[in-house]
């Protein structure tokens, strides 16, 4: 039985603030938690609706009603399983291949399926602004499906981190060379901008090279795409990365 006294905890770390001052994050479903205890991440506590559900070590799991899930998960359907982990240290970025970069990204989802996109292309460090959404967020760890636990995220200045690299710094924009016909080397580093705004003017200036995905030629007809404004930034990470990856 889950008491008023662990709700109240567990239910804090759905807001950055308390994850910031316990240390804690909270991960639910079957698949992230079992990413999570299968990685460098440390368990807290585990709660679990199946008695048999092999996690973790016993003194972790506590087997809890459906109805006791339910008081203490931030889903409307909660999925059998509630973790509670310590949020590890960030490691030191490795410039030694690509590194995204995110300016300033606030969407949760956007940011999950971003960490989901590093995990698929092989890019180990993913650097955030501090304004960028946090990854602990519980709506970002739904997103990233357990990918969070192979993508090394460190929060940074990046106006900082950018003037200190001795890398190529990509730019996306909206006006830049088109990605298909760019040369790219070996490593680099790609910045994303903000959903609304796209890349800051702060950071715009510590840009080399600017690019773009192009739109195809046809855009009268049927298949007119002249109302479309842009991509979402997680489909243009999609497609910019695959462009980096390529043979």
């Amino acid at each position: 039985m889950v008491v008023k006294s662990q709700i109240k905890f567990i239910k804090s770390l759905q807001q950055k603030k308390y994850r910031n001052q316990y240390g804690m994050f909270i991960a639910e479903g079957v698949k992230t938690v079992q990413e999570l205890l299968n990685s460098r991440i440390e368990p807290h506590k585990i709660f679990s609706t199946i008695p048999d559900l092999p996690l973790a070590e016993g003194r972790l799991v506590e087997t809890i009603s459906e109805t006791d899930l339910k008081k203490i998960s931030s889903l409307k359907n909660p999925n059998k399983v509630l973790g509670i982990f310590k949020i590890p240290q960030p490691y030191k970025v490795d410039q030694d291949d690509w590194i995204l970069a995110l300016d300033d990204v606030r969407d949760p989802g956007n940011l999950g399926t971003v960490i989901r996109l590093c995990d698929w292309f092989g890019i180990q460090h993913l650097v955030c602004s501090k304004n960028t959404v946090d990854c602990f967020n519980p709506k970002v760890l739904q997103a990233t499906m357990g990918s969070i636990t192979r993508v090394n995220i460190v929060y940074t200045d990046l106006v900082e981190f950018l003037t200190k690299t001795g890398l190529p710094v990509y730019g996306t924009f909206m006006d830049g060379d088109g990605i298909y016909s760019t040369e790219l080397p070996k490593k680099g580093i790609l910045v994303m901008g903000n959903e609304s705004n796209g890349i800051s003017n702060k950071i715009e200036n510590l840009v080399d090279s600017r690019v773009s995905i192009p739109q195809p030629a046809f855009r009268t007809g049927r298949y007119s795409s002249q109302a479309t404004e842009s991509l979402n930034v997680a489909t243009a990470t999609a497609i910019f990365l695959n462009e980096i990856r390529r043979p």
